[in-house]
């Protein structure tokens, strides 16, 4: 696989989890409605997709090794990669109760970032252990702040 696309699938893979997973939970702890999480499921979906590509596009081109192919490259795959992954969470949502669908998210989006992670590592030669437990760290940060601000603005304005 090219170098390019590894940058747009990585990136586009591990935001698409995170941002998605935090709005998710934001907006389930925020307003407790199945129609809330799927819009926000959606907006990460195409608004931080192209977002995302941009910010990696002008990222690949301050580099000025990157040809112009491998910088759409880069930006292409994270656009559909985010897409593609957030898009992914909505499934869950449209066929279980809210509550149950948040769990089932998690685990899905935990299991891909092992997995993914398990195949950076050793692609680099390095401990998957260590790679996964500092990048679900993060993940889980993400997630118990995005909870609680989910709390603060159910407490001050629901």
């Amino acid at each position: 696989m090219k170098d390019s696309v590894k940058v747009g699938l990585g990136f586009g893979l591990t935001s698409g989890i995170i941002t998605t997973l935090g709005v998710m939970i934001g907006l389930d702890v925020g307003t407790g409605l199945k129609l809330a999480v799927i819009g926000g499921i959606l907006t990460v979906a195409i608004a931080d997709a192209f977002s995302d590509a941009l910010g990696i596009h002008i990222s690949e081109e301050s580099n000025k090794k990157n040809s112009h192919k491998a910088i759409w490259e880069s930006t292409i795959a994270t656009f559909f990669t985010k897409l593609i992954v957030a898009l992914t969470f909505v499934i869950p949502i449209l066929f279980f109760n809210l509550k149950s669908a948040i769990v089932i998210n998690l685990v899905w989006g935990s299991l891909l970032l092992i997995v993914f992670n398990y195949f950076l590592a050793k692609q680099r030669g390095e401990s998957p252990m260590k790679i996964i437990i500092s990048h679900l760290g993060i993940a889980i940060v993400v997630i118990i702040s995005t909870y609680f601000v989910g709390r603060l603005i159910a407490t001050y304005f629901g």
